[in-house]
């Protein structure tokens, strides 16, 4: 790197950020750079055979101490429970990697499965309605299930998953919605009909001309009360479906806001009711996160933080902060920074820690496939210190890292349960 200085062994000190010119596997720390942070550190890393070492001035806080000769001379052997501890805490951190990795895949099968049922159930609505109703309330029913019983819930940002991209808007919008209907303790029935809701919230476009459905720019007045209609128009389908009165409220009102600013009924505050308030979030949160024109794409503590100081008179305030608490304040898609300078992507958050979310570090010497993946939560010395836009970081780290253009969420559906 170019910023970076050789050293001798003899010149390492505490607060000096260095970088292991190793493979990951051959070396006992979490991190492949990091700022040194302890004597104990040093002991461990002058016995690993390193004649010299790389360090970043401008991300340390220390400088080098003075060259005294000991890079001719054996490497000094860390002290055995030193390099005991250290190698623990490795082997441990490799081993939920691995279980993690195994979730990932788990995961991602549950997403694109899911994503081809609704692809279903839409193209077969009004063929077989009786039957898409059916299906979609199993669906839902089984993610409600999934959802209601874990002890700790865990949010997964999706990759790139195949050709359903048109249905991971409703995904997106009802999975975060039975996410907040988890954390405001809903009982059951009522979470079915909150994912019923917010699964066909938008059917009401298919009233409405494509060309309006992906306009990139502002309508003129008579397009914007077309395009508004579409929650009537929701409701009238949801009726000749037969879908239940709290489901067709939500088609009816998702874009209701609390200050009276939405539509297509201007209603304020307690008006609307609040499964249409916990999708009218959801529902913001991805339109900001996922645009039409994905240029105008904001990241997703981007969207957060505009909801929560732009928009926040529109929501219901309580049901806002509950969604903000409950995806972190880095959600899942993140780029974030590390206290030890160390770049990564949040994978997944925990909903009962989500400022303990798990990683996917930049380490420019472990191959992309096999990507150092960290749970904040087992780790005490480092922390996240902020969010970076992605064209804020080298197009080598954003290439490995890859936050995703168009942003999906999903859960483990079959998370080992714990104990409440």
């Amino acid at each position: 790197m170019s910023d970076s200085v050789m050293l001798t062994m003899d010149q390492l000190r505490v607060g000096l950020y260095i970088y292991l010119d190793m493979k990951w596997f051959d070396q006992p720390f979490a991190f492949g750079d990091f700022r040194i942070k302890s004597e104990e550190q040093i002991r461990v890393i002058r016995s690993l055979g390193l004649p010299r070492i790389r360090y970043n001035p401008e991300l340390s806080n220390a400088v080098p101490g003075p060259a005294l000769g000991l890079q001719d001379k054996p490497a000094t052997p860390a002290p055995a429970p030193e390099i005991a501890a250290a190698l623990e805490a490795k082997n441990a951190m490799i081993k939920r990697i691995g279980r993690q990795r195994a979730a990932t895949a788990r995961v991602t099968e549950a997403f694109v499965q899911t994503a081809k049922s609704i692809h279903a159930i839409d193209q077969n609505l009004f063929a077989r309605p009786e039957e898409s109703v059916r299906q979609a309330n199993v669906l839902v029913g089984q993610i409600a299930s999934s959802i209601l019983s874990e002890a700790e819930l865990a949010i997964h940002v999706m990759g790139e998953t195949g050709s359903e991209e048109m249905y991971f808007h409703s995904l997106n919008v009802t999975i975060l919605s039975m996410m907040m209907a988890r954390d405001l303790k809903l009982p059951p029935p009522i979470v079915i009909a909150l994912g019923m809701g917010a699964l066909f919230h938008d059917v009401g476009k298919r009233n409405i001309p494509d060309r309006l459905q992906r306009e990139m720019e502002a309508f003129t007045p008579a397009e914007r009360t077309l395009f508004e209609l579409h929650t009537v128009y929701g409701q009238d389908i949801a009726k000749r479906l037969q879908l239940s009165l709290p489901v067709q409220a939500i088609l009816l009102e998702h874009h209701e806001h609390v200050d009276g600013s939405g539509f297509p009924a201007k209603l304020k505050g307690d008006a609307i009711g609040l499964l249409s308030r916990i999708v009218a979030i959801a529902n913001t949160y991805d339109e900001l996160c996922n645009p039409v024109n994905i240029a105008d794409a904001l990241t997703p503590h981007e969207a957060l933080a505009h909801m929560f100081a732009k928009l926040r008179a529109k929501f219901d305030a309580r049901i806002l902060q509950i969604f903000i608490r409950s995806l972190g304040v880095y959600p899942p898609g993140s780029i974030v920074e590390l206290s030890n300078g160390v770049l990564g992507m949040v994978t997944t958050v925990n909903t009962s820690n989500p400022m303990k979310p798990m990683l996917m570090i930049y380490d420019g010497n472990v191959p992309k496939e096999e990507a150092i993946l960290v749970d904040m939560e087992h780790e005490s010395d480092v922390s996240i210190v902020k969010a970076v836009r992605p064209a804020q970081v080298a197009p080598d780290v954003y290439r490995y890292l890859n936050p995703r253009k168009r942003v999906s969420y999903y859960f483990d559906p079959g998370a080992p349960q714990k104990p409440r």
